[in-house]
């Protein structure tokens, strides 16, 4: 044909771009197939999520043979999928830690908990409030009490004139509590030695080894927030090191720097040597996370990826729920401590147990470490080589000399749907954390007067319910809707929560008001309890969820790198609390009204987003480019649609490599091959 003849005169190859156009990532227009992930089902209506596959490479050629890269649809079955012994001992390995990290997680509750305290010296120090001469008397007569939240903490102990720790009523917003000055709060923290009523079932804690009250309360947030801080730069460090060099390394040198820095902190002499190792405890602390967790995404097949995860998720939840009876067991935090920490000692033993991702040496083309470890499974499996019928053996050994190729996540912001993904679910997983705090200062804060959320125990376990309950509901939702869907519908309830707490509350604060209303602050009480538990049921839903997707969506070269992208922006949603806290609740408010804003973009970003249910795992980044989103609702019986399909794309892409080829083409050519009369 003359387009043909053309094409090749101006040295173009049919559907292609040059060649240094394809090694910097861009797609050719006609090869939207042959980047799509393998195995891939149909979407409603004949056109699907993920396109099929061209005609395999040859042996030798510039990509390894399909059959290798399609893991999910050959190399899997062919090690027996989840089925296979050593595969279920391996997932098994991934919830074990699961427990651990779950202690680790929620230690702050206990090691930073703030207790009530009172000067130790009779006498000494001044009557707050004129507390003795209202009948109280000894060391009672001037003590403080704390915040009656493990979710927040006051900075200055916050008894005030009314000495019980609670604010007025009548504000939506957490009263904020002054510095100490010439009044009360002064003669409160004019004494030199405390003494500390514990609520955690500990006889000492952090704050109450060094006084950290008063002038010195502050110190309590930057180590709440140290913690945070490491687990932030550990995800986005060994997410990136765990693409490179791979998960099992990254593992293994962050369970030994973990032991180091754990146990480390149990010897702590001051606060300050607490906080900085605090600080690196969390950022192996993240390696753990991050590569467990992908580890358990790349063992599963398709069908059985949100149930091993969620899994997990009640393994770590169950982890939280025993929490304070290990704190009543130690009864020190330097015991307690270090009882978090030797949990993950046995864990030196995955060198030899753990072996590294198959799947991940097989996207990043490592064929000769992968054809040893698929020979190990098959010895563990106790497998036949002959039920090999797909033929993956003979096709590995045809690519052992090839060489490795691995990637970086930066590679991504060369894409052109990938780094979108990406950044909707990091500002959903930000939402979701950030707004989680709002609702449960809103339940357990001084504002809601409460007589069972005063109580430590009450606060915990209402939390840690709340959240058994929304992994509890995750799972026939997710099944239900599917990942997007069971992920928009938790954003949409968010979303609720939070402007019918911030809006419909102020107005019902305002009818209260009036004698003639019938409103009292009881109903504006009940209704703010209610908004609080739905909001943080479903913001807790919604941040899980975020990072699952991310995991299914992020293709296996650079799956680390994302997920600690998403990892790492929930850790800014969480950070957002103790640094407010630090500057005594200044801000809570607008804290609140920025994150429920971000509630209303999260639902439009959302309908960008591919749906992954059943769906191969992208292996390399032209997979997860067009790992393409589809409608919400199935397309009608006998509708047409209205764009052109890739088949029908392909048949008119060489036109624009014509029009390029133009200004070499003869005087009297033209771009469909005829020549003017």
């Amino acid at each position: 044909m003359a387009i043909d003849r053309r094409r090749e005169a101006a040295g173009g190859v049919p559907g292609r771009l040059p060649p240094a156009a394809e090694e910097n990532g861009a797609l050719p227009p006609g090869d939207a197939a042959a980047s799509a992930p393998l195995g891939g089902r149909a979407g409603p209506g004949g056109g699907g999520d993920i396109q099929p596959l061209p005609a395999p490479h040859a042996a030798g050629g510039p990509h390894p043979s399909l059959l290798l890269l399609d893991y999910d649809g050959s190399v899997l079955p062919f090690l027996g999928g989840l089925g296979g012994g050593y595969q279920k001992t391996l997932v098994l390995l991934t919830w074990i830690p699961a427990l651990f990290i779950g202690f680790s997680q929620f230690s702050d509750s206990f090691l930073l908990d703030q207790p009530n305290f009172w000067c130790r010296e009779d006498g000494k120090g001044a009557d707050p409030a004129g507390v003795t001469a209202r009948g109280g008397g000894g060391d009672l007569a001037n003590w403080t009490s704390p915040p009656t939240t493990p979710f927040s903490t006051a900075a200055w102990g916050t008894a005030g004139p009314l000495g019980n720790g609670s604010g007025a009523e009548g504000s939506d917003a957490p009263p904020l509590p002054s510095p100490p000055d010439k009044g009360d709060n002064a003669s409160n923290c004019d004494c030199h030695a405390w003494d500390y009523g514990l609520r955690t079932g500990l006889v000492q804690n952090v704050v109450s080894k060094w006084d950290l009250v008063c002038d010195n309360a502050w110190k309590v947030h930057v180590a709440k927030f140290s913690l945070l801080v490491g687990l932030i730069f550990g995800y986005l460090i060994t997410g990136c090191i765990a693409d490179w060099s791979g998960r099992r390394p990254v593992l293994l040198f962050s369970v030994i720097f973990i032991l180091v820095f754990g146990l480390t902190v149990a010897l702590s002499v001051n606060v300050t040597m607490f906080s900085t190792l605090r600080f690196f405890e969390g950022f192996c602390l993240a390696g753990v996370i991050l590569t467990l967790y992908a580890l358990r995404i790349e063992l599963c097949p398709p069908g059985k990826r949100f149930l091993i995860t969620m899994v997990a998720s009640f393994v770590a939840t169950a982890g939280q729920l025993l929490m304070p009876g290990l704190a009543a067991l130690c009864r020190d935090w330097q015991v307690l401590q270090a009882l978090i920490i030797c949990p993950f000692l046995p864990m030196l033993l995955y060198w030899s147990i753990f072996p590294e991702s198959l799947r991940w040496l097989m996207a990043t083309h490592q064929f000769a470490s992968a054809k040893k470890l698929i020979l190990h499974f098959t010895q563990k499996n106790r497998m036949n080589p002959e039920s090999d019928i797909k033929g993956v053996m003979p096709e590995l050994e045809k690519e052992l000399s090839r060489r490795p190729k691995k990637v970086c996540i930066v590679k991504v912001v060369g894409t052109r749907n990938l780094w979108k993904n990406i950044v909707v679910l990091c500002v959903n997983s930000l939402t979701g954390f950030g707004i989680h705090h709002c609702f449960a200062r809103s339940m357990m804060g001084h504002e809601v007067k409460v007589p069972l959320l005063e109580d430590f125990y009450a606060t915990y376990y209402t939390a840690a319910g709340i959240a058994l309950a929304s992994c509890l509901a995750v799972c026939p939702v997710v099944r239900l809707l599917g990942r997007r869907g069971g992920l928009l519908l938790f954003v949409i309830l968010t979303a609720l929560a939070s402007l019918l707490q911030l809006g419909l509350l102020n107005l019902i604060g305002k009818y209260s008001q009036h004698p003639d209303s019938g409103m009292s602050d009881s109903v504006k009480d009940k209704f703010s309890i209610t908004f609080s538990i739905v909001g943080m049921f479903a913001s807790h839903a919604v941040g899980s969820l975020s990072v699952f997707f991310c995991a299914e969506i992020t293709p296996t070269v650079i799956r680390c790198g994302g997920l600690g992208l998403v990892l790492a922006s929930a850790g800014f949603g969480m950070l957002t609390a103790p640094i407010i806290e630090l500057h005594n609740q200044k801000g809570y408010f607008l804290h609140h009204i920025i994150f429920a804003c971000c509630t209303l973009i999260c639902i439009i970003c959302l309908l960008l987003l591919p749906e992954s249910r059943d769906q191969n795992l992208p292996e390399s980044i032209p997979d997860g480019e067009h790992y393409t989103r589809q409608p919400l609702l199935p397309p009608r019986r006998g509708e047409q649609p209205l764009l052109l399909t890739n088949a029908e794309l392909k048949d008119y892409s060489g036109l624009h490599d014509a029009a390029a080829a133009g200004d070499g083409l003869p005087d009297r050519a033209t771009a469909n091959g005829r020549r003017p009369m």
